[in-house]
């Protein structure tokens, strides 16, 4: 499809994208230490604590009186809170977990929505030299009980709602758990408001240092139990220079990042590296509705967005008139993250938004985007992009013996490989060191993910490792096929898996959702089965066609497709507790 260059600049931030010359910043670039990217605290040399760094140490620089966060309730009043304010909440609730037993090193989880105790409750966590770790709001009971479990959880934040629905049928096998506090008041556990009403507005912030925990993510595995990925205060380094020139991210920008705080976006890019950079954060408790959507992009006037493919699918489904009816002059950059994004979502962000859709690449393991489209160069539609300054990245293929072999030929497949040693990278698996040694490989991460480079050093995905399809001989992605099928205008979402096939040993099948007015019946799934062969040649199109109502996906919106295959097959489903739930 070629490439796409964005170059607009908003009229009120004219200045040069942060990194205006990738090869030269790529060649020379060393991470800095803490102190070097941030400060040096007088009041505690050699500490480096989240909860400081993105709050207090702005409030000390004198920019207190600047908007950290404009949260939207789900009424749609917005409640407002500086950097000065954000500040001594946190403070308060580092003093509520004080009184309440908490002490450095224990977990404190949080089953909340997008709303202003959350982000109180991560930054005081910090502070308090706890463990922060977040929960999606759509659990239930089971999943939660087994993160919890699992990290041996001290300290719960979450609503009177959830407690009741989600929390209180699985406390029994909760020993650990000592302290709940209940957002907006309820039965059960302490009062959030009532508790920090009484509290100083300064605490003692820990003496963390930047190797202490401070983050765990649970993330799904295709069998087995969660696995907890492990991320320490140092990451913060990793999470401003990323922001700064993956979502070039300057002190004044308007960010909003949709993602669900139970997934490690929305910890990485919704809480903390907006705050570190120092920029306005906005938030919203709904979930997606296209008008409310660009309302909030108009009204809270943001100039960068940071969404997933799934939600620029459903607004591209919502037309494209709707989107003329709002202004949106103000967007500088408009990027994707959660599953590859398909090239037509790049053009259609190009043509309707006026904005292309900036895609970048990175896992729960990372803890920060590794690879993107950045702003200074041509998009390429489809593509990750190239590796952030810092990353080395590479194509290697496993071999039987355990080792690996780099893989040098533009455009053949390997799996992705990421030198070890970047300040985000996870420090473990809770509990599971055996299971986090397997990641590496001569001091290599392998991330599971297949892909390809082409001659110009931009990485494409081709899929994960236990999804690939092999069929006659061809390593077919299915995202490719996926790609293709959601060109037709049929098509609002399709999943791609292999089945074994007596002779090709496996064939594509697809399962398609279609777009409101289109019938399933055999004559579109012939015209579908057509306009793949048409697209991607015989054998690479899908054999069959299945059509649904919706497609598994998780709650950040990517297609289960392993899920697929198990129902397909009469298999075991394995963990599902990061389902959406299904309509």
């Amino acid at each position: 499809m070629g490439t796409v260059t964005d170059r607009r600049m908003n009229d009120n931030n004219r200045s040069a994208p942060n990194l205006a010359d990738y090869e030269s910043v790529r060649q020379g670039f060393v991470w800095p230490t803490p102190e070097e990217a941030f400060s040096r605290r007088a009041d505690a040399p050699g500490c480096f604590n989240i909860g400081y760094e993105a709050t207090d140490r702005h409030v000390a620089a004198g920019r207190g009186r600047r908007v950290a966060l404009r949260s939207i309730a789900a009424n749609g009043l917005a409640t407002t809170l500086t950097y000065a304010r954000l500040a001594e909440d946190s403070a308060r609730f580092a003093n509520v977990l004080a009184d309440l037993g908490i002490v450095a090193g224990d977990r404190v989880f949080t089953l909340l929505g997008r709303v202003p105790a959350l982000y109180i409750a991560a930054l005081g966590t910090w502070k308090r030299g706890a463990v922060f770790s977040p929960l999606f709001s759509a659990f239930g009971p089971e999943p939660i009980k087994a993160r919890m479990q699992i990290a041996e959880a001290k300290a719960l934040v979450t609503t009177a709602r959830f407690f009741e629905r989600k929390v209180k049928p699985v406390l029994a096998d909760l020993p650990s758990l000592k302290t709940i506090i209940l957002v907006c008041g309820g039965d059960g556990g302490v009062d959030f408001d009532a508790a920090l009403a009484g509290r100083p507005t300064t605490c003692h912030i820990a003496p963390t240092r930047a190797d202490d925990l401070a983050v765990i993510h649970f993330t799904s595995g295709t069998t087995g139990r969660p696995k907890g990925a492990m991320h320490v205060h140092g990451a913060a380094v990793a999470h401003k220079l990323t922001a700064a020139y993956a979502l070039d991210l300057k002190p004044d920008d308007i960010f909003w990042c949709t993602a669900d705080p139970g997934w490690v976006t929305g910890t990485s890019y919704g809480i903390i590296a907006p705050l570190l950079i120092g920029c306005t954060l906005v938030s919203d408790e709904e979930e997606f509705d296209a008008e409310r959507w660009y309302g909030n992009l108009e009204r809270d006037r943001v100039t960068v967005w940071y969404t997933a493919p799934t939600a620029v699918r459903m607004l591209m489904k919502a037309g494209d008139d709707l989107p003329r009816r709002y202004d949106l002059s103000r967007l500088r950059l408009i990027a994707s993250v959660g599953e590859p994004l398909n090239p037509q979502a790049v053009i259609w962000g190009r043509d309707v938004l006026k904005r292309p859709i900036h895609d970048n690449w990175w896992q729960t393991e990372t803890g920060g985007i590794m690879i993107s489209n950045f702003l200074s160069m041509p998009i390429r539609p489809g593509s990750m992009g190239r590796p952030v300054p810092g990353i080395e990245a590479a194509v290697v293929r496993r071999e039987a013996s355990g080792a690996m072999t780099f893989v040098e030929t533009p455009n053949e497949q390997g799996e992705l490989a990421l030198k070890a040693g970047w300040p985000s990278m996870f420090t473990g698996y809770l509990h599971e060191e055996k299971r986090y040694r397997q990641c590496f490989v001569d001091g290599w991460y392998l991330t599971g993910d297949l892909v390809r480079r082409d001659a110009d050093g931009y990485y494409w995905f081709v899929g994960r490792a236990d999804d690939v399809i092999k069929s006659a001989g061809h390593l077919i992605g299915p995202f490719e096929v996926e790609s293709a099928l959601l060109e037709h205008p049929a098509v609002a979402e399709a999943g791609v898996i292999g089945i074994p096939d007596p002779v090709a040993m496996e064939v594509v099948k697809a399962f398609v959702a279609l777009r409101p007015g289109h019938t399933t019946d055999e004559s579109l799934r012939k015209d579908l089965l057509a306009h793949a062969r048409k697209r991607l040649g015989p054998a690479v199109a899908p054999r069959y066609i299945e059509f649904c109502k919706s497609l598994p996906k998780t709650r950040s919106g990517k297609v289960m497709r392993r899920l697929l295959k198990a129902r397909e097959l009469g298999l075991p489903e394995g963990d599902t507790s990061m389902l959406e739930v299904e309509k």
